[in-house]
């Protein structure tokens, strides 16, 4: 067989400014994974292999004989094409044959291949039993702690886009995740574009909402910067290096006082400092690795100069770059925070020391303008990567909450693939959706055994009890970007058994292409016309999928779940 490592870096070692590719690959003294099974279903085989001790994610690889080459198994999401955990469903071309999988230290150190497994047939019969047991605990609403934003200077602004006022509808926005997704904080790039007057009024803004910031320390003022040519973004945020570092230093610590003068010690201390974006892109940082690891020094002494009991972390990387290497500094961490696109947050706690660990970024794409961002495949995505992070990550943050976004210039049209939970306009995509379902999951969860063609890989169950019965959320997912329009071969029929001896009323809500898919409503062109944005908002709301239904004790409920998509069982008991 070819080596694992080879084969990671000739996928993974790209170039180039904007590349989010891990790079220089050494080899991880990790065993290989043992137990590696490869189960052939309707147009997808299940992979699932033993965990390693220490591993932080998995590598999984095909070949078409046992004796290889061997291949990284390409689902098209790009950054790491890893998985903190098993199951996984290939969907992509060329599936079957013999697989293999590696395991990861950090994501520049790759372990040995296991042994190669044939794939094995099973009856191909579409169809998962999802079986609710009775062992409860408490459910970890994972999409509350945070979420990303648009630069917050833009809830300042006065100008339009697409006749839509960018200023109150991204207020509107942070409110409606807030308000209906229980969020708690957002993060977002580019406070150092404002003078403390405006930081003021857009923090202000923020609390009012019942939000608290993760201020992310930069960009680079142009009055300090080494180098202040080196811009990035439509607004020409500065990526340089400081000229002076105790200047940068004296600005730290007098925004931090500022803040605590303002609100208070108390409040501040539930906020966090977060050094910089992205360093390890030079897109980003036109320094060097060791002028980065500077900054995080003197950034972290100058917060924690103002007050030691304020939370400052980093390296809020691209692609889980330099995780080992933050946890070297010569000042505090009191979080990681890194960032990955195209798959699930990877499982870095063998990494972190027991800090909290945080996804200041996370998405479908990393692709601005990708239309894979409007559609219920990244919905269904989105679920997939929150129940995979719920119990052993801190935060998980959909990269962002609205598409008012200037990064790349002001949005060109209505539907044009921004990161937004919410249009222009703020129109619910499938994603908001899916969080919304997720938020009605009752607080007790319960635990789920599912079996059949796909179980656990594409369709996937999160479980719980409620005051009225059982809430129950389904979806049907792959991490196959080939698969985003949808796979008639991945549709699948799904039988859910509950633990009672009661009849229960049964309502229904799904996301798919004819539920909770606004952009199925969009009669076409750039902007809507004033009537037309008054039929998308009326109509922006999930009503039920069907009329409500009783289901008697000892009775399997029978539902289709196309793939993608995701629905939510609710059982109400009935006397």
């Amino acid at each position: 067989m070819n080596s694992a490592a080879d084969d990671w870096a000739r996928l993974m070692g790209g170039g180039g400014a904007q590349d989010r590719s891990p790079g220089v690959l050494v080899r991880a003294d990790l065993p290989a994974p043992s137990g590696v099974t490869a189960s052939a279903g309707r147009g997808q085989v299940t992979v699932a292999w033993d965990s390693v001790p220490e591993a932080i994610g998995y590598v999984v690889h095909r070949s078409e004989s046992r004796d290889g080459p061997f291949a990284v198994v390409d689902h098209g999401g790009g950054d790491v094409l890893a998985v903190p955990h098993g199951p996984y469903a290939d969907t992509t071309p060329g599936r079957g044959g013999w697989y293999a999988v590696a395991a990861l230290r950090t994501v520049n150190a790759l372990g040995p291949l296991s042994d190669p497994a044939p794939t094995t047939a099973r009856a191909e019969d579409a169809e998962v039993t999802v079986t609710v047991g009775d062992d409860p605990r408490p459910l970890h609403r994972i999409w509350q702690a945070m979420v990303g934003s648009e630069h917050l200077s833009h809830l300042l602004c006065t100008d339009t886009t697409g006749g839509r006022p960018i200023g109150t509808e991204l207020r509107e926005a942070l409110q409606r995740v807030h308000d209906e997704l229980g969020v708690r904080t957002v993060r977002a790039h580019h406070i150092l574009d404002s003078g403390f007057d405006d930081i003021d009024r857009i923090y202000d803004q923020l609390l009012e909402i019942g939000l608290r910031p993760v201020v992310e320390l930069g960009y680079m003022p142009p009055g300090l910067a080494a180098d202040p040519s080196r811009t990035v973004f439509a607004y020409r945020a500065v990526i340089s290096p400081p000229a002076d570092w105790d200047r940068w230093a004296g600005l730290i610590s007098d925004l931090v006082r500022h803040l605590i003068d303002r609100y208070g010690a108390a409040e501040v201390r539930e906020w966090a400092f977060e050094v910089w974006n992205e360093p390890n892109l030079s897109v980003f940082w036109s320094g060097t690795a060791a002028d980065y690891w500077r900054l995080y020094e003197v950034t972290a002494h100058a917060v924690k100069k103002v007050d030691p009991a304020l939370k400052v972390g980093g390296p809020s990387t691209a692609a889980v770059g330099w995780i080992d290497d933050q946890l070297r500094v010569d000042a505090p961490v009191d979080f990681l925070s890194t960032h990955v696109y195209g798959t699930l947050p990877l499982d870095l706690r063998p990494l972190a020391g027991g800090r909290p660990i945080w996804w200041t970024e996370w998405g479908v794409t990393a692709t601005h303008g990708s239309a894979i961002n409007d559609t219920v495949f990244a919905a269904a995505f989105l679920l997939k990567g929150m129940r995979s992070a719920a119990g052993r990550i801190d935060a998980l943050a959909p990269w962002v909450a609205s598409d008012h976004f200037e990064e790349l210039g002001r949005p060109p049209r209505l539907w044009h693939g921004g990161f937004g939970l919410l249009t222009v306009g703020n129109l619910a995509k499938p994603k908001f959706w899916a969080l919304a379902l997720a938020q009605r999951l009752g607080d007790t969860e319960l635990p789920v055994t599912l079996t059949g063609d796909g179980a656990g890989s594409l369709v996937e169950a999160w479980a719980s009890r409620t005051p009225e019965g059982f809430a129950v959320l389904l979806w049907n997912a792959t991490l196959d970007h080939g698969q985003a329009a949808g796979a008639p071969l991945l549709h699948r029929r799904v039988r859910l058994r509950v633990p009672s001896a009661q009849p229960h009323l049964v309502r229904l809500w799904r996301v798919d292409d004819t539920h909770g898919n606004p952009a199925a409503r969009w009669s076409g062109g750039d902007w809507p016309a004033p009537a037309e944005w008054e039929r998308l908002t009326t109509a922006d709301h999930l009503d039920e999928a069907e009329p409500p239904r009783l289901l008697q004790p000892g009775t399997d409920l029978t539902l289709d779940l196309p793939n993608p998509g995701i629905a939510l069982v609710s059982l109400e008991r009935q006397e």
